[in-house]
């Protein structure tokens, strides 16, 4: 599915990669399932559909590629463990909705899980990993690389290294060291909480603003600071942030886009009875 809207002189477009399915426990902590089990739908399993939405964002001078989903690297027991669409269209479906792979000028990874970079790269044919935006620069934090090559048993299994590594090694990633903007307009600010640094991506147009806010808050359904994920190597930091972001979006009217919500990718929030937040009504 697709979504656009405009963004002060900007163009936002959503395209998701494909449906997956998580764990309901761990995609909401220590919130007991009556509570979230009341919003949203569960399988047998106990697994929750998620989405994988990336944003891409045209300047006027650059296209910029926010998340790439999972990618057609995965082997069948990553496939079968996270339930995930067998579908492996998504480059095509880019280029259908007018951003084909050789146009896309820059691509910023918030985090290097494999949800979120997996399309950073393809296999040629003959096996070798290739860029699969050829002209783009990509853009991680350097502390998350460094994360992703130690392997740690806490969380190894969410890294797939020929996702990223290939190109910090040929020169075609920056690593970054903190917030940044890297075009006018578009600025990164490390947001520790899922993982140590992990970035968000806030665009700016004409007064206008669209924060991707990644993993800190992966659907609407995680609207409530509190509501955490188990995922989070930092839970009080990500309850502390997701406060600081989400009193600004009230504040100025931003637009939060969500990284895996399967049906809503992006609203605005408000806050209602009892300082509550939730989305936007009117």
């Amino acid at each position: 599915m697709l979504w656009q809207r405009s963004l002060g002189k900007f163009e936002l477009t959503v395209i998701a990669d494909r449906a997956y399915r998580s764990d309901g426990g761990q995609m909401f902590g220590v919130v007991p399932k009556r509570l979230w089990g009341a919003q949203v739908p569960s399988d047998e399993l106990n697994r929750i559909t998620m989405g994988m939405n990336s944003l891409l964002v045209r300047t006027g001078g650059q296209t910029v590629l926010i998340e790439t989903g999972a990618g057609n690297k995965l082997n069948p027991k990553q496939m079968d463990i996270w339930a995930v669409d067998p579908r492996r269209d998504y480059l095509e479906r880019l280029a259908a909705a007018g951003f084909p792979a050789d146009t896309i000028d820059m691509v910023i990874n918030t985090h290097l899980h494999f949800d979120h970079c997996g399309w950073n790269t393809v296999r040629d044919e003959e096996g070798r990993i290739q860029p699969a935006f050829p002209r783009a620069r990509y853009y991680v934090q350097r502390g998350e690389w460094e994360r992703a090559r130690a392997q740690h048993e806490r969380d190894r299994i969410s890294y797939l290294d020929e996702n990223y590594t290939p190109l910090v090694e040929s020169g075609r990633m920056t690593l970054l060291e903190g917030d940044r903007e890297l075009l006018p307009g578009i600025r990164v600010r490390v947001q520790c909480g899922h993982t140590r640094w992990m970035q968000v991506v806030e665009v700016r147009s004409e007064g206008e603003c669209a924060c991707y806010i990644s993993d800190l808050m992966p659907t609407r359904w995680h609207l409530q600071p509190t509501w955490v994920t188990a995922f989070d190597l930092y839970p009080l930091e990500t309850i502390a942030n997701k406060h600081h972001l989400l009193e600004a979006a009230v504040r100025e009217r931003w637009l939060m886009v969500f990284t895996h919500d399967p049906e809503l990718p992006w609203a605005e929030v408000e806050q209602g009875e009892h300082g509550k937040f939730r989305l936007r009504t009117a």
